[in-house]
């Protein structure tokens, strides 16, 4: 479940014209809530690391490692690699929504989306348990290889991930390599139809909402009018909506 993207503009364009402080254009919109989704995801990752730091409360509901990971599961994938020139290259298909999975280059259509993070990689050969890679760096990946007693074996093997392929030892593994990943979120967009009188008029085919849990919906618009305090010139937005936003996360990590 999603945050509907017209819920969120609808209610910044209230805030803002409450007191006519100004307007935010579809156009500056998109380019805001995208920029603020982007935020918000790669914040979690230092919640995260943060949360892993402190002791947990073992209750439903108050776990806040679990709460985060539940925040991005939506945009974890896993998929198989293909071998090809003594490397794998990494999977393009999200087997969870069927994205296609952009590496190096920007999105071009709505069922693309860019590569973020690499996961765990696992070896699962027909009728074998799967066995997760350890992932080296390049001195120890080639040094290790030197000694019988510390080399790669199908049982224990490892990987280098430098330049966006996966080096597998031993060479012996050619195939059956899988890779989780996580990916980034889908830009926002807020599609219109212009009327007669210029008018924007909400169009929901053309539309991609937010993919943040609704959870997130007040800080989506918080952030999106800390924005919107830059984009028309009003330094009070900006501090309400900045002193909110402390206030909010100072509240999660205390």
């Amino acid at each position: 479940m999603a945050i509907n993207v017209n819920n969120v503009y609808q209610t910044v364009l209230l805030i803002l014209n409450k007191e006519q402080r100004g307007y935010m254009t579809p156009n500056e919109f998109n380019k805001t809530a995208t920029q603020v989704q982007l935020d918000i995801f790669e914040q979690y990752f230092d919640d995260l690391n943060q949360q892993l730091r402190v002791p947990q409360v073992d209750i439903d509901y108050a776990d806040r490692q679990s709460s985060i990971d539940e925040k991005l599961a939506t945009f974890k994938g896993i998929g198989s690699c293909t071998y090809s020139a003594g490397s794998f290259s990494l999977p393009t298909l999200d087997d969870i929504s069927g994205l296609t999975i952009i590496y190096n280059d920007a999105p071009a259509s709505s069922d693309q989306v860019s590569f973020y993070k690499l996961g765990a990689v696992t070896y699962e050969p027909t009728n074998t348990d799967p066995i997760e890679l350890q992932r080296l760096q390049r001195f120890d990946f080639y040094n290790i290889q030197k000694s019988q007693l510390t080399k790669s074996t199908t049982s224990f093997p490892t990987y280098l991930y430098e330049g966006g392929k996966i080096t597998v030892r031993p060479t012996s593994i050619q195939s059956d390599i899988v890779a989780s990943f996580v990916r980034k979120p889908k830009d926002v967009v807020w599609g219109y139809t212009v009327g007669s009188l210029g008018q924007y008029t909400y169009n929901s085919t053309t539309s991609t909402s937010f993919e943040l849990l609704p959870s997130e919906q007040v800080e989506v618009i918080l952030r999106i009018l800390q924005y919107s305090g830059i984009v028309i010139r009003d330094p009070q937005i900006v501090q309400a909506a900045a002193s909110e936003i402390a206030q909010n996360e100072m509240n999660q990590k205390s």
